[in-house]
């Protein structure tokens, strides 16, 4: 199955998981998954939430930014892969001054 997010309508979530600013996404969930292309702008952020049913797998595409998980915190950037597995929690912040855009997969555990 191709997933074609062009022909795929953009949702915005505004403070998104109590973040700042907003998080917009093109989204294919079913009863499986949740597979999304991202995009947060500069100063944007996904607030910090627990993966209490299911984990997650990020992958970026383009620009830079940090992830905060349980305590630590790591640089991301374009080519790097992030995972959190269920039952943790993370934080996605946009701190430089282009879009941070990535690729999610929420598998339904």
């Amino acid at each position: 199955m191709i997933i074609n997010f062009d022909g795929i309508e953009e949702t915005i979530l505004p403070h998104f998981n109590g973040g700042e600013k907003e998080f917009k996404a093109k989204m294919l969930v079913d009863k499986n998954n949740k597979i999304l292309y991202g995009k947060l702008e500069p100063g944007a952020s996904i607030g910090m939430h627990t993966h209490d049913t299911s984990s997650e797998i990020i992958y970026f595409l383009e620009g830079t930014g940090k992830m905060l998980f349980d305590g630590g915190e790591e640089a991301v950037q374009a080519g790097l892969c992030h995972y959190c597995p269920k039952g943790y929690a993370h934080s996605l912040i946009n701190d430089s001054e282009a879009d941070l855009i990535f690729f999610a997969v929420v598998p339904q555990q």
